[in-house]
């Protein structure tokens, strides 16, 4: 089943459940495939898909930060039942060992030797990691490799 079914039957789901909460963080998903659709005129795949609710994860950390360093737990909360929504559909993440053997790989395969080849490696890991690593966090260890 693609994630873009998979998301429909949970949208389906979550009206009948009346869960009103679900559903709107599910919606907001959806609405954010379609314009990206529509955007684009393209149909999105999975690894689109990905990245669509990847970039989605990413906003809600940030906001949480944001709100807990203003004293605003009541949006903080928000964003946080959302951001667990939304890590439903993403992949199991990876384990330090694993993340580290993919940067180890990537590297050797763009033969890159300085921070200047830096490009060339994450090209190559954001396929194998999206959704299941922080980027932020994977840019910083390739650059402490290479630096």
């Amino acid at each position: 089943m693609s994630l873009k079914q998979r998301l429909d039957d949970d949208v389906k789901a979550a009206m009948r459940a009346r869960d009103r909460d679900r559903l709107g963080t599910l919606r907001l998903i959806t609405a954010a495939i379609k314009q990206r659709e529509v955007d684009e005129r393209i149909t999105l795949d999975d690894a689109q898909v990905l990245a669509v609710i990847d970039k989605m994860v990413k906003q809600r950390r940030e906001s949480i930060a944001q709100f807990d360093a203003a004293g605003r737990t009541d949006l903080a909360d928000k964003e946080r039942a959302e951001l667990a929504i939304l890590q439903e559909f993403l992949p199991a993440a990876l384990g330090e060992a694993e993340l580290e053997q993919l940067i180890d790989e990537a590297i050797a395969a763009s033969g890159a030797q300085s921070a200047r080849d830096m490009g060339a490696v994450m090209a190559l890991l954001r396929p194998k990691v999206q959704g299941r690593a922080d980027m932020a966090d994977v840019s910083r260890r390739v650059k402490a490799r290479l630096g």
